[in-house]
């Protein structure tokens, strides 16, 4: 095969989806297994009637919601209450699980709420940045913009990650763990940080508890045993532990290389854990950081489009939290959690849940052992599907609708990883025979029994009259700009930093102390074996974007397709030249792509992408573990092998 037939495949694939990936602009529903084409009537009626039939034979909890992390705000605020409200159950949902549910429950868990504690502007005028399994340069553009600000400030940068990404250039130091082996580099900068006094005691003793449990548990974890285990040699975990417990401020910022593994909510109280033992939260320059991938998933979790918690994430199991809302609502809120989008599934298979209302996510392409997934939805009784292209997930559906692009085609807002809430302004009127996401639910509802007329404002004041984080945010105010949450009063502004209450010496002033937590270093599920040697991780390109649904089917002078990248050392192994297509296969599937070679990866290591599914499907062969508090899969540590394609005969 010739180097040039990879690139030459591409082009074909993206005019293919180029031709797919249209614009819904009419209705479809479901006869005798084939979708055709329906007046809006037809199928609001159809799908409310499902809605109806499978909640009134098998309860409310037979439904399950998954909202869009790319809507807006005000969507995600009336898909959770469609779903409480209207339909009786706390099943909703969101990609959130997909990415970042791990950094909700972590930090949660240790401050009460699940935002970054800091602001962009602070990563500008910290002294020490920490990336931890973060390729913010492709990843995160915008926020990378701001770290290369604060290195021109005098910040230093050191990135933590299995690869030598193109972020990890720009370092001052790069540490290559071994890939799942997060908790125990924690713990041997925190045990050499212990050792060499450095610990904040005086925030520890302020602002945290269980700290001597957590320092015995550190203790095994000399320099040496971490180096054998993680792979970074000691010397650089001596002088990360000594940079970052000595520095004025720091800044620790990490995304799904900490998050998408079975264990990673433990992955991020580890890192909590790092900052709590430095006291680099609570004040203006040192925070902990979840940086957000999608446009507005931070947002969706703080409208409570998740299922333990609603808007403001205020916790469902509290009985004054479930009363507020219930009056408002008009309806007795749950007293139980909701199940999340992973249990979703589960419990699809199962049989217990028989309707789903998915709005703009497209979990076929993005969840892993994705044919699995496709199995669990082709059970459902009744499956209604709003978005803006026929995607994977609704060529399965038995109702389409067609909705508008929120980006550009609606007004509302969004809540950045800062916490900051934006407004958004419609520029474009959708395509004709589309509707309005917000004005489609609210027909929804009205069918179902519920006179619903929302505009987004209206929405929104609703919201942050329930909402005490969000209650100063007022439509005005954001006129003139964006503001971070919480905002209490429409007089006030909050410090762009969360958590300052831990710093006070008054302990009723302080509040609740931030716990440290003892963890367990539990290696990836999918073990390396003889029939499966190498480890692969996924990750994301700068030129495409998610499932590749709104990127993939556009030229970018930069996009390459999708290609299993390789250590030339394991490439020169396995006998495969670059370009070459190849044979990847897991305990679950196989799959073909063409090899690159990047010795920024470690020798064992294998890297792709999930943004070219209609291609190469990579998570036909990545592995569902899951993380048990936050149900997010493994997507960074599948077992693989990797064979050369059976020559083709020559004619």
């Amino acid at each position: 095969m010739t180097a040039n037939q990879p690139g030459q495949r591409a082009r074909q694939d993206r005019k293919r989806r180029r031709e797919h990936y249209t614009r819904l602009t009419q209705p479809l529903v479901r006869d005798a297994g084939v979708l055709r084409p329906a007046s809006w009537e037809e199928a609001m009626s159809r799908a409310a009637e499902g809605f109806r039939r499978n909640t009134e034979q098998h309860g409310p909890n037979a439904f399950g919601m998954f909202s869009c992390a790319r809507s807006t705000n005000e969507l995600n605020y009336l898909a959770q209450k469609f779903t409480r409200a209207v339909i009786g159950t706390n099943n909703v949902d969101s990609c959130n699980r997909t990415c970042h549910a791990p950094s909700v429950a972590g930090l949660a868990h240790a401050f009460g709420s699940g935002g970054g504690t800091s602001s962009y502007q602070e990563i500008e005028d910290t002294d020490v940045i920490v990336l931890w399994g973060s390729n913010a340069r492709e990843a995160h553009p915008i926020f990378f913009q701001h770290v290369l600000r604060g290195m021109r400030n005098g910040a230093r940068l050191f990135v933590v990650d299995p690869r030598r990404t193109s972020t990890a250039q720009f370092a001052e130091r790069h540490l290559p763990l071994n890939v799942g082996t997060d908790i125990p580099l924690a713990y041997g900068i925190a045990r050499e940080i212990i050792h060499a006094g450095l610990a904040n005691r005086t925030f520890i003793e302020r602002g945290t508890e269980n700290h001597a449990a957590y320092a015995a548990a550190a203790e095994p974890w000399t320099l040496a045993r971490t180096e054998e285990v993680t792979g970074v040699p000691a010397e650089l975990i001596r002088e990360l532990a000594h940079v970052y417990a000595r520095a004025d401020r720091a800044q620790l910022c990490w995304t799904l290389g900490i998050t998408e593994h079975h264990n990673g909510t433990d992955n991020v109280l580890s890192l909590i854990n790092l900052g709590l033992l430095t006291g680099h939260v609570g004040r203006h320059g040192a925070g902990l950081n979840p940086l957000r991938g999608q446009n507005n998933v931070q947002g969706g979790g703080d409208m409570g489009a998740i299922p333990n918690r609603m808007p403001g994430f205020q916790d469902i199991l509290d009985p004054a939290v479930r009363e507020k809302f219930g009056l408002a609502y008009g309806r007795a809120i749950q007293p139980r959690y909701g199940w999340n989008l992973t249990q979703m599934l589960d419990h699809i298979e199962r049989g217990d849940m028989t309707t789903c209302y998915i709005i703009g996510e497209n979990p076929v392409q993005s969840e892993a052992d994705c044919q699995h997934t496709v199995k669990r939805l082709s059970n459902l009784d009744h499956l209604v599907v709003q978005d803006i292209f026929l995607t994977k997930t609704a060529q399965l559906a038995d109702v389409v609708l067609p909705a508008s692009a929120a980006w550009c085609e609606t007004d509302g807002t969004f809540t950045n990883s800062e916490r900051r809430v934006q407004r958004v302004r419609k520029a474009l009127n959708p395509p004709p025979g589309a509707r309005d996401d917000i004005a489609i639910l609210c027909d929804m509802a009205r069918r179902l029994g519920h006179d619903w007329r929302y505009t987004p404002e209206q929405a929104w004041d609703e919201m942050r009259s329930l909402a005490p984080n969000h209650a100063g945010i007022s439509w005005a105010r954001l006129e003139h700009g964006g503001i971070q949450w919480p905002c209490f009063s429409e007089d006030t502004l909050e410090p762009s930093y969360l958590h300052a209450r831990l710093w006070e010496e008054d302990p009723e002033r302080r509040g609740r102390p931030a716990p440290f937590t003892v963890l367990e270093h539990r290696p990836p599920v999918d073990e390396l074996t003889d029939e499966f040697p190498l480890r692969l991780t996924t990750g994301r390109r700068l030129d495409s974007y998610n499932t590749g649904v709104q990127s993939g089917g556009f030229d970018s002078p930069r996009r390459r397709g999708e290609t299993l990248d390789l250590h030339p050392v394991d490439a020169e192994a396995l006998g495969v030249a670059e370009g070459e297509e190849v044979r990847i296969s897991s305990r679950r599937g196989s799959i073909v792509a063409p090899v690159r070679l990047d010795s920024g990866l470690s020798p064992g290591l294998a890297f792709m992408t999930f943004h070219f599914p209609d291609e190469v499907d990579v998570n036909a062969i990545t592995i569902e573990a899951t993380c048990p508090i936050a149900g997010t899969a493994e997507y960074k540590a599948s077992a693989i092998r990797v064979e050369r394609l059976d020559p083709v005969p020559a004619v």
